[in-house]
């Protein structure tokens, strides 16, 4: 089954937003040299590839890794959604 937030990230008309970020001159200049390379038009597009990959994966070990497993057989074994929910904020808390 394929989440919703998956589901909207297929979209092409997605809502964007514009956020200001302060990077080293250097790796700017070699995100323009790497880009190319890669395929991407501008370093920018480039950078969006790399945060996407980073958060898929964050988001892919927060999801199926092992604890959010161990959080669903005990879910199954029925202890309440809100000790659940308890023990994931203090385990990484916001």
């Amino acid at each position: 089954m394929i989440s919703e937030r998956i589901k909207t990230r297929l979209t092409k008309d997605r809502p964007m937003t514009s956020i200001t970020l302060r990077i080293p001159v250097d790796l700017v200049e070699s995100m323009k040299e790497i880009a190319p390379q890669r395929g991407f038009s501008g370093y920018q597009a480039l950078l969006k590839s790399y945060i996407g990959d980073g958060l898929r994966r964050d988001e892919a070990q927060f999801a199926f890794g092992p604890a959010a497993r161990l959080i669903e057989v005990l879910r199954k074994r029925g202890v309440p959604a809100s000790v659940l929910e308890d023990a994931v904020r203090e385990v990484h808390p916001a």
